[in-house]
């Protein structure tokens, strides 16, 4: 059985870029384009791993976060904060969040490769 991702991201040039990417792997991509439609459907999905950006509409990839790990049935899904968000700081935010890895945009797709095959080995 393929493992499930959920990608929360709100702008369509960015789901296209790791929708391409993933066609080519093992992986099977579940999309949400705002941080409540992302929560609702790591609830409905319960996907094995979660890109989350931040900057999102209806509710920020900070609070979407902090309402999956708030769920006991959904805190044990790993996510990785996927943002344009890279000043000082804003690595601990994520973290701080509920986020359990962090990659700044514009990010290499063989290390967002490499971070999500780490998160689900």
């Amino acid at each position: 059985m393929s493992k499930r991702i959920l990608m929360v991201e709100d702008t369509e040039d960015n789901r296209q870029i790791i929708r391409d990417l993933l066609s080519t792997t093992e992986y099977e991509l579940i999309e949400a384009a705002d941080g409540a439609a992302g929560v609702a459907a790591a609830a409905a999905e319960n996907p094995n791993l979660i890109l989350m950006d931040i900057q999102l509409p209806v509710i920020d990839g900070y609070e979407a976060a902090r309402r999956i790990k708030a769920d006991p049935a959904l805190r044990h899904i790993p996510i990785i904060a996927v943002t344009s968000y890279a000043l000082s700081g804003d690595e601990a935010k994520a973290l701080a969040a509920g986020c359990d890895g962090y990659l700044a945009k514009p990010f290499s797709p063989r290390v967002l490769l490499a971070k999500i095959r780490a998160f689900l080995a």
